[in-house]
């Protein structure tokens, strides 16, 4: 390659930028294509409706539960903090003051079970339904190819954590404010913070929890690709979910269980805390996306090397 290459000689400029080819154009539109194909596919499913039914219907029902215990002025619960490491926030007993309060609870009554059940469904279908189906020889023989699709397929469950999680804090929202009142808020550090700031963060928590679901996703994800049943793959994802938590549990294994992926998944409570502490978030999004990075590669090794016959 010369220097005109590159850079003129007489006028010391930069060379224009390479042209977007047609090819190149083709491929991208393809990419999004593919996955804007697949966000439809999932999401038109009564599968997928189903289970987003289940998630907002958790905050209506804590709602209406802690309305009812609450109805002769009592208390609904015990005060208390929360944070990581295992111990969930003790939003539930601040609901009765401030409904923006659901929003906090009812992520942490979802995350542990709900949320990354549905995650575990619809990942660990995304390539073994495909399969199960007989589509999947058929989608590769579009020009797309294996790691496109599986990229489509990632980021397809990546969007279905997103929204899931906000189905769940948009519902607990609506109930909140329908229930109880909205307004000035007091953190787990005992400082008032006032409303913009309080849904701000509960914003911000509605990402992190979405975010703390990567590692699951990539899990089933890579069950997925180990079989070609849709059923297999979702009960799979979804009992070593179940067995992780278990094994967080026992006091005996506590050395191995700040490596467990569900570990800090309660420390997005710790956006309550003025200061706000950031050890056990950023331990969390370090493990989550660890989790990501070597289940999402083996998906990649299995997918791109395995024999399609369906």
């Amino acid at each position: 390659m010369s220097r005109a290459d590159t850079v003129d000689d007489r006028k010391g400029t930069p060379a224009p930028a390479p042209v977007l080819t047609p090819a190149r154009t083709a491929n991208w539109t393809w990419t999004f294509g593919l996955l804007r194909s697949e966000l439809l596919t999932t999401f038109r499913r009564w599968r997928t409706l189903a289970l987003l039914g289940v998630l907002a219907a958790v905050p209506i029902l804590v709602g209406i539960a802690v309305k009812i215990e609450t109805g002769d002025g009592s208390s609904g619960g015990r005060g208390g903090g929360g944070g990581g490491g295992g111990e969930g926030p003790a939003f539930i007993s601040q609901v009765t003051n401030n409904g923006l309060f659901l929003v906090f609870t009812a992520l942490a009554v979802t995350l542990p079970f709900f949320l990354p059940m549905a995650i575990g469904v619809i990942a660990g279908d995304s390539i073994a339904g495909e399969a199960n189906a007989g589509t999947l020889r058929y989608l590769l023989v579009a020009p797309a190819g294996r790691t496109r699709l599986l990229l489509a397929k990632y980021a397809t469950v990546m969007i279905f954590c997103l929204v899931a999680t906000l189905v769940v804090a948009l519902s607990a929202l609506t109930v909140g404010a329908l229930l109880f009142p909205l307004g000035d808020l007091t953190t787990i550090s005992g400082t008032r913070i006032g409303f913009g700031d309080g849904l701000l963060r509960a914003l911000l928590m509605a990402l992190v929890v979405a975010v703390s679901l990567t590692g699951v996703a990539a899990l089933g994800l890579f069950v997925s690709t180990l079989t070609s049943s849709g059923i297999a793959a979702m009960a799979t994802t979804v009992g070593l979910l179940i067995t992780v938590q278990i094994l967080d549990q026992i006091p005996q294994l506590h050395a191995l269980q700040p490596y467990f992926f569900s570990h800090h998944w309660l420390s997005f409570a710790d956006l309550m805390r003025e200061p706000v502490y950031w050890d056990d978030l950023e331990k969390n999004l370090g493990l989550q996306a660890l989790y990501a990075a070597v289940f999402g590669s083996a998906a990649w090794a299995r997918f791109t090397t395995t024999d399609i016959t369906a």
